[in-house]
């Protein structure tokens, strides 16, 4: 998950953004929280998780990663070198990885229970050891799985999906920029075959997976990753934006439905929810960028509310997971349940907002002004 600019005052050489796409990546933001929030109470039936499909919201992410990239980047490449473009990117997406990480440090022994059964049992060398490697957002062996749950990292678990979006920034430096159109057709074609077969034909008949490092998850991990992201482009590419009207508020509408939608098929016909998944993915997810992209803000407070969502959408994500990991904590540890846990679950949600916007204000935006006058070249 990422997002090119938080203001143009902070960055001024960045190009202007999407507003409507910024808004839209904090209603996604916003529905990952409160889908982790209510997830535990699911029993780890996916049939009975609330807000059934909250999972998606990362391909649409990478979806619109990839549309986001191409705008900013496709025609910079004649005076923006590879080492500018990687030393842009991990401005943009690092910093914030680092405060994630220790935030799940500090929140890690709290989070002792039934449920993260190596947590207590973990000497704090090891818990520095992985720290470490994850300020680097290097994955994590099975071997250092000091969770329990086989996350490649076990102190922030989605910051799996931004080990894969620098994947995906790599193989677009070095090969997807100079691709052909005609050469990003197949390659959606291929990539959207390959998830419609891996949704329609796993065992759980949905997407979900990509956060360990093991064959059958990093399948997962890079079959969710390659149609999004490259159609992302594409869509970039081929799109001539219209005009729509209240584009926005159709458009947020669209990705709460189809995030919010029900199970589809109970569990008797687990390929239909996984042909839901990857036709949501392949077909709607685009049109609901188009639509983003062909709208305007035309009031005031409607731009606030879409810059506020999109200043949030990525601290939110990869900060709100190690408060949520003392959250499940204290729900397994005293056997809460759905109907007793509104007003905790509120307050994670709140919290999770209060400590995003702490650090965006007070943390990713000055470091990333002073590492930008440090290390970037004006020229690009």
């Amino acid at each position: 998950m990422s997002s090119l600019t938080v203001q143009e005052t902070t960055f001024p050489d960045s190009k202007k953004h999407y507003e409507i796409l910024d808004g839209l990546r904090g209603v996604a933001a916003l529905i990952v929280v409160a889908f982790h929030i209510l997830e535990i109470f699911s029993g780890g039936d996916h049939t009975k998780q609330l807000i059934n499909h909250g999972y998606l919201a990362v391909d649409f992410f990478f979806l619109l990663s990839g549309f986001v990239i191409a705008h900013a980047y496709d025609d910079r490449w004649r005076k923006m070198s590879l080492k500018d473009f990687f030393k842009r990117r991990l401005v943009r997406l690092h910093p914030m990885i680092i405060v994630g990480m220790l935030l799940g440090a500090i929140c890690f022994y709290p989070s002792a229970s039934a449920m993260f059964p190596a947590v207590a049992a973990t000497p704090v060398w090891k818990l520095i050891l992985v720290t470490i490697l994850g300020l680097f957002l290097l994955p994590v062996p099975n071997s250092l799985d000091i969770r329990g749950w086989g996350e490649m990292y076990p102190l922030n678990g989605p910051a799996w999906s931004l080990f894969f979006e620098y994947i995906a920034n790599i193989f677009y430096a070095l090969f997807l920029r100079k691709a052909s159109n005609t050469v990003m057709w197949i390659l959606v074609i291929v990539s959207g075959a390959a998830l419609i077969h891996l949704a329609t034909t796993g065992p759980n008949g949905d997407i979900i997976g990509g956060w360990s490092l093991d064959l059958a998850q990093m399948r997962i991990g890079f079959t969710r990753l390659a149609f999004p992201f490259l159609a992302g482009i594409l869509l970039r590419r081929l799109c001539q934006p219209g005009n729509i009207k209240l584009a926005f508020l159709w458009s947020s509408l669209l990705i709460c439905a189809v995030l919010m939608f029900p199970r589809v098929g109970g569990t008797q016909n687990l390929w239909m929810n996984g042909l839901y998944d990857s036709l949501t993915v392949i077909f709607i997810f685009p049109v609901i960028i188009y639509i983003g992209a062909s709208g305007s803000i035309a009031s005031a407070k409607a731009r606030r509310l879409c810059t506020f969502l999109g200043d949030i959408s990525y601290p939110i994500y990869i900060t709100h997971f190690p408060v949520l990991y003392i959250y499940y904590a204290w729900v397994a540890n005293n056997n809460i349940q759905l109907e007793n846990v509104w007003i905790m679950g509120l307050l994670v949600f709140t919290v999770s907002i209060v400590i995003a916007y702490i650090s965006l204000r007070f943390y990713d935006i000055p470091i990333r002004k002073w590492l930008t006058e440090k290390l970037i070249s004006k020229k690009a």
